[in-house]
């Protein structure tokens, strides 16, 4: 269920996307009635309407997530806190632009700050946060921690550089495509990886 949870917003991006690209016109309509305000000339092109409606949808979705959490009083991940501020400025962008260009950026800098988090923390703090959200479940050495720490961190700039190269060669549609099913994929391999790797370390909850 957190998967699912996590996910919401790029699902949602993804059908609004999807269901703007066959109604485009449908799609302008909304984006006019809703967020001319916020768009810069008040004019949105029927080809980046459903990017722009997208966006909005997206946004709206992450405000829904930490609100849903604030009124059960459930902690707000500080990765979720920092994923909105991060759609708010990419995405708002985005809308009153009327440009893809930057809504494309936001997975890029998402993926980098959390890398640059686990360098910097480790470095400078010298607090390991993969051993922080994981030691709970495994036991691992010192230097394996490290290792680990490095692991994502790279893992994070990896993805955020396949993600401008994927808007960058291909088309908006495709990118988006990618977005909910290639990044969803290649982080789920990365983590069946890791924890075949790791499962000699797992605690025995006997």
């Amino acid at each position: 269920m957190k998967f699912l949870f996590d996910l919401f917003p790029v699902i949602l991006f993804f059908g609004v996307f999807k269901w703007g690209e066959g109604n485009p016109t449908a799609a302008q309509s909304l984006v006019q009635e809703y967020l001319s305000g916020i768009v810069s000339g008040g004019v949105a092109a029927l080809d980046q309407a459903p990017i722009m409606l997208a966006t909005a949808v997206a946004i709206l979705a992450t405000l829904g997530q930490i609100g849903y959490l604030l009124l059960r009083r459930k902690k707000v991940d500080g990765m979720l806190w920092v994923s909105l501020a991060i759609i708010t400025v990419f995405g708002g962008a985005t809308i009153y632009f009327h440009n893809e260009t930057f809504i494309k950026w936001k997975p890029t800098v998402l993926y980098w700050f959390f890398g640059a988090a686990l360098l910097i923390s480790q470095a400078l703090f010298k607090k390991n946060l993969i051993r922080l959200m994981m030691e709970k479940q495994i036991m691992l050495p010192d230097p394996l921690w490290q290792r680990l720490s490095l692991i994502w961190a790279g893992f994070f700039a990896a993805m955020g550089v396949l993600n401008l190269y994927v808007a960058y060669s291909f088309s908006t549609a495709i990118w988006v495509n990618f977005k909910l099913f290639g990044f969803t994929g290649l982080m789920f391999a990365f983590i069946i990886a890791q924890s075949m790797f790791l499962s000699k370390h797992i605690k025995d909850p006997s």
